[in-house]
């Protein structure tokens, strides 16, 4: 089996001593061997959360017929694996054996340690004479290093049964990626039909019914990592992941959920620990202290990237003016306190925040309802205006003038949140209360889903009809801080950091039902240094 990845440089790294560049390992096209890809290991390799001397390794083996995902069924067995400097392992650097079977499902991580910082490595799994395919991945640079940009491709919102993972395949073929973020809703938790393509199954869930036990979140994980194009990706760079509320269930809270019925679902936190050990099992994310997946991982001195955890921690959502309640919260004290420490002491020029739901305020009606006065809370609008969905900071509004807030206090710039979730493409300029008349305090870049519906498909119309683009207009005419919204493509997006700007270029699918679609550049915007303004851009990054 031959898979070609041509990559350009990822990172080009100032060297600490010499101070000249050096190269973090440009990919030159490459041959995997050909007894690659055997079927033991039909779901894939994949690489996350890279370090500056290590990376987490994944993949799941079947190592027999009986031993499917799910099923608890199949031997103990050991699984070796290799690390190398080129992708035909001439020159192993790292290599072992680590043991697995139906208690973990048969899914494999490694934590591999010691590798040299800013490298681009090769790496496989063997089992019984065959070999897994091949994967490629890269270390971080180390934090003091001077790195001169960085390359993320954003996506989020990937429902199986309404369309083909095409953004998955478009970001694989690029050559300039330094990483996938995935901010969420990497799967959908929903029975047949449920939840699909404006109302046709393109291609069928299983388990067919909604996820309930750890053996249906185990057979959903392993129906997404047979897409093609999923296993592609992962295999081409690193990821750094987060979850939202499909992982479980819809508009999941700290202690339930909208989509679970606990008289006919059964007891909510046995369901919750189900999902969370099978995400573990099969996603390479490393579990901090009691199953806590906020982390924060660094590039050098160019960025670092806070992915937050939105759903284990909050409130039930809420309506009204219950949405300002203090005692209410989305990230939960003690993440919130991690959060604001780690935005405001960071060294790096660019602190990322992988943003499960949207951060920028939403208004409805031409007036924000705090230049209401008193006549605010004799109508019961809430502070920051009416919340058309109290599913994100909406309904949060306490959290996020604390942190924006915060943002203030201390001087923080250049804080840009990388958001997913809400299925639309969104460049918005972060403010509350106490800050839309003195400017932003952050920059907001939002990407579309991959596939699941978005506002013509719940409409039944074409992309690009006259009501979404009115829809649009109107969003951006009473938000003025929303500076360019487009509510209908579905797709991907890529972010360049650099010493003097954070920009992301948006990238909408032809048809996301077309296995074959092709992705065309729809819009960018960037945000310099110093500055929380949007400003936009004419043509694709080159």
């Amino acid at each position: 089996m031959t898979n070609t990845l041509d990559r350009r440089t990822l990172l080009r790294v100032a060297g600490a001593t010499t101070g000249t560049a050096v190269l973090a390992g440009a990919v030159l096209a490459t041959t995997a061997p050909a007894h690659a890809a055997g079927g033991a290991f039909r779901h894939g390799v994949a690489s996350g959360d890279p370090l500056p001397d290590g990376i987490l390794l994944w993949t799941r083996l079947t190592p027999t017929d009986e031993a499917l995902p799910g099923s608890g069924k199949g031997p103990d067995v050991q699984v070796s694996w290799q690390v190398a400097a080129d992708p035909d392992f001439q020159d192993t650097t790292a290599e072992g054996v680590t043991s697995t079977g139906p208690v973990r499902d048969h899914t494999v991580k490694v934590e591999v340690t010691g590798l040299a910082p800013a490298t681009t490595y090769w790496y496989r799994f063997g089992y019984g004479g065959t070999w897994s395919t091949v994967g490629r991945t890269t270390t971080a640079p180390p934090p003091d290093a001077a790195v001169d940009r960085l390359r993320l491709g954003v996506v989020s919102c990937a429902n199986w049964e309404a369309g083909w993972f095409s953004a998955y395949r478009h970001l694989a073929a690029r050559d300039d990626l330094n990483l996938v973020v995935h901010l969420g809703d990497y799967l959908y938790e929903y029975g047949t039909g449920q939840f699909d393509a404006g109302g046709t199954v393109v291609r069928p869930v299983q388990p067919a019914h909604e996820t309930l036990t750890l053996a249906d979140y185990r057979i959903r994980h392993a129906l997404y990592k047979t897409d093609p194009d999923l296993q592609a990706l992962h295999a081409a760079v690193p990821w750094v992941i987060t979850w939202d509320d499909h992982e479980v269930a819809n508009d999941q809270w700290s202690g339930g959920a909208e989509n679970h019925t606990p008289g006919t679902e059964g007891d909510y936190t046995t369901r919750l620990a189900a999902a969370r050990q099978a995400y573990f099992e099969w996603m390479p994310v490393r579990a901090g202290a009691d199953g806590a997946i906020h982390r924060r991982l660094r590039f050098g001195q160019l960025a670092e990237l806070s992915m937050l955890d939105l759903r284990s921690y909050r409130s039930r959502q809420a309506s009204g003016t219950a949405v300002d309640d203090p005692a209410r919260t989305i990230t939960g004290d003690a993440q919130m306190a991690w959060l604001k420490a780690g935005l405001a002491g960071s060294t790096a020029r660019w602190k990322l925040v992988g943003n499960p739901v949207m951060m920028a305020r939403l208004n409805l009606g031409a007036l924000p309802a705090w230049l209401l006065g008193p006549l605010r809370e004799l109508l019961g609008i809430p502070e920051n205006g009416a919340a058309l969905n109290p599913d994100q900071w909406d309904g949060y509004n306490a959290d996020r003038n604390e942190l924006v807030d915060h943002l203030r206090a201390t001087g923080t710039r250049d804080v840009v949140f990388l958001t997913g979730d809400i299925h639309f493409s969104w460049a918005n300029e972060v403010t509350t209360r106490s800050t839309a008349l003195s400017g932003p305090a952050a920059a907001e870049f939002v990407v579309p889903s991959v596939t699941s519906d978005n506002v013509n498909d719940f409409l039944g119309l074409p992309a690009n009809n006259a009501l979404s683009a009115l829809g649009a207009t109107l969003i951006r005419s009473t938000n003025p801080h929303v500076r360019w919204t487009e509510l209908d493509g579905h797709g991907y997006g890529v972010v360049e950091v650099t010493p003097q700007h954070c920009r992301m270029d948006w990238y909408h699918l032809s048809e996301r039902t077309d296995p074959t679609s092709g992705s065309a550049w729809v819009a960018g915007w960037s945000v310099a240094t110093g500055s929380a303004r949007l400003r936009q851009e004419y043509g694709p990054l080159p």
